[in-house]
């Protein structure tokens, strides 16, 4: 069983930053691309960033200069740092993970988040 927990949401004023966290736990192999997407009310879920196993990344052309993503393989961990955050920014975000679990097979599955809100306002 796998699972993701993400943590850092919250409220901030613009010109502020946060930053996300998420954590795959259980029974893992390996874990190959991870990334963060949003959802604004409204509007359709978005990519903001994603990053593979050896650190090459990508943004949104929304958050390209104010966000960045990273991990840490060793805690099976990914990271949003947000900067200069814009009340456009409000969203709940999700992280994801393409995970391989060994259940006899190797299988590879995409996990996602439950969803964190970030608030941006004054």
């Amino acid at each position: 069983q796998v699972h993701m927990v993400e943590s850092g949401g919250g409220l901030v004023q613009p010109g502020g930053s946060l930053t996300l966290s998420c954590e795959v736990a259980g029974r893992i192999w390996n874990i190959n691309d991870m990334g963060w997407y949003r959802q604004a009310p409204g509007k359709q879920r978005e990519a903001v960033a994603d990053i593979t196993t050896s650190g090459i990344t990508n943004y949104g052309n929304s958050v390209k200069g104010r966000f960045t993503i990273s991990r840490d393989n060793a805690k099976n961990t990914v990271y949003l740092r947000m900067n200069g955050l814009k009340p456009e920014d409000t969203a709940v975000y999700y992280c994801n993970a393409e995970v391989e679990v060994d259940d006899g097979l190797i299988t590879r599955i995409l996990y996602w988040g439950q969803g964190i809100q970030v608030t941006v306002t004054t």
